[in-house]
């Protein structure tokens, strides 16, 4: 399962990825989850592996996600795929779809910030791999420095450095994947983390704005002491 940031470089990973898996004799099929709209499927299907889309429209994408996991599950068995690649829409910082049995690589873009990394909550820290992309726009000082970072946050995931457009490191990456013993089932299957609790109004469909519209789980802010 790939995770991070929207535009972090997570559809530039898998494209490299992919043709690594086939090269061994494996068979790939992609899911790509989204909002409103997303064209990855083409880049996927371009390689010629089976590739679908997910669209959560008003729905939070990661609950969306491990909403449909069965389903997903169940069309890469038809498609015959010895490997299920996810790509998260990696919106939303709070919620990490991974689970227990699945591996769950998150994808940093290099040139985002060293503080970057502290905002992307589970998705970060509960990843079995870390790749950071773009690492061929940095200097070798500040890779080391972001891998620092990174170490801090998740001491025990594995840390890959990637060109996205050239395609170096994804190699490392799917030699990674190869090694780890495969899912064969969902079943019994856990989050390694918890999503957010409850809905509030406006997740379902309140435009009104005040106090007297709020129901659910709100969560307000406290201001502290005033001068």
């Amino acid at each position: 399962m790939a995770l991070g940031a929207s535009a972090s470089g997570k559809t530039a990973l898998l494209r490299h990825v992919i043709p690594a898996i086939t090269s061994a004799g494996y068979g790939s099929a992609v899911c790509k989850m989204d909002c409103l709209e997303s064209r990855d499927e083409e880049v996927y299907r371009a390689l010629g592996v089976p590739a679908a889309t997910g669209l959560s429209g008003d729905i939070c994408p990661d609950h969306f996600l491990v909403s449909n996991l069965p389903e997903i599950w169940s069309w890469a068995e038809r498609k015959g795929a010895d490997y299920l690649f996810i790509e998260s829409a990696g919106l939303c910082h709070r919620c990490s779809p991974a689970t227990l049995s699945t591996l769950s690589i998150c994808v940093v873009d290099a040139t985002s910030g060293i503080l970057s990394p502290t905002r992307l909550g589970p998705m970060l820290a509960g990843a079995d791999a870390i790749a950071i992309t773009r690492c061929d726009m940095i200097s070798q000082a500040e890779r080391e420095i972001m891998a620092a970072r990174l170490s801090s946050l998740n001491g025990r995931a594995s840390i890959f450095f990637i060109d996205g457009r050239e395609g170096y490191g994804a190699e490392a990456v799917a030699s990674f994947i190869l090694e780890h013993e495969t899912t064969e089932s969902y079943e019994n299957d856990m989050l390694r983390h918890t999503m957010p609790s409850g809905v509030c109004s406006y997740c379902v469909g309140e435009r009104r704005v005040g106090s007297a519209f709020q129901l659910g789980v709100v969560g307000k802010m406290d201001f502290g002491e005033e001068i």
